[in-house]
């Protein structure tokens, strides 16, 4: 199935970490079908929200992981972004179940305390959290069998992580987070893993050369690209018209790449 790549221009209003009002207008504005869902994981529920396509074949899917804030309108209008080109997006929560008190991301007070928590999740909870989306994803009526997995900061890390545990995935969409440096891991990869960085983010691209050596050592798949004078975030910034034009050209520039890298999968 061919897919034309499609650039979009949201009513935004303006970017707050806590309250991304331009996000919730595009998400309120898309005429494609979003839900919630919960995806079983043993005894727990995973609370996600899937943004289908309007298409007239099977489609492939991509896993949305969020950034350290949790799930967010602008992660949500992500997927509703990758639907708007051709395919299914899931973005799950991963705080769901945190605790009996908090079971999304929704119920943590501020973005602040929803990140605190997160950095207390247990690495192999999230593996299976992302396996049992996975699984799901892939068993829907409408997709094709091929996924995708993509995450921001935190998820990008985690879409790294995650490339090393799972099977079935048809590729790993990094965009501005740290790999992995334990050689056992890097062997087990058996995708192609792409990287998506800012040129203002040394804290992430000084990682750069030694996750590069670490794939090549061991003939694993590493394309990355690092987009000038972009910074940290550059995907989430880059939507909002107050936002650098450095950003804005990264994010558009990243877009076009992603779509070169779906379509040939």
């Amino acid at each position: 199935m061919k897919l034309i790549p499609v650039f979009f221009t949201f009513f935004l209003l303006t970017e707050t970490v806590i309250a991304q009002d331009y996000a919730l207008s595009q998400l309120e504005e898309s005429p494609r079908h979003h839900e919630w869902v919960e995806v079983s994981d043993g005894d727990r529920t995973i609370h996600s929200f899937v943004a289908y396509p309007e298409v007239s074949e099977n489609s492939l899917s991509v896993i949305v992981i969020h950034e350290n804030r949790g799930l967010t309108d602008w992660v949500r209008s992500f997927a509703d972004q990758v639907a708007a080109a051709g395919y299914i997006a899931i973005a799950p929560d991963l705080l769901s179940e945190f605790d009996n008190e908090y079971t999304r991301t929704s119920d943590f007070a501020s973005t602040d305390a929803a990140r605190d928590a997160l950095y207390q999740l247990v690495p192999d909870r999230i593996t299976l959290d992302l396996m049992a989306v996975q699984e799901y994803i892939t068993s829907v009526p409408s997709a094709n069998g091929k996924v995708v997995v993509a995450g921001f900061c935190w998820g990008g890390s985690q879409s790294f992580r995650y490339a090393t545990n799972a099977d079935g995935l048809s590729a790993a969409l990094v965009f501005y987070g740290s790999a992995t440096d334990e050689e056992e891991r890097v062997q087990s990869i058996k995708t192609p893993v792409y990287g998506f960085y800012g040129g203002n983010d040394q804290r992430i691209n000084a990682t750069i050369p030694g996750t590069e050596a670490l794939m090549e050592q061991y003939g694993k798949v590493y394309n990355y690209r690092i987009y000038e004078n972009a910074g940290h975030g550059y995907m989430r910034t880059g939507d909002d018209p107050e936002g650098s034009e450095a950003d804005v050209i990264a994010r558009n520039q990243s877009w076009e790449w992603v779509w070169e890298i779906l379509v040939n999968l």
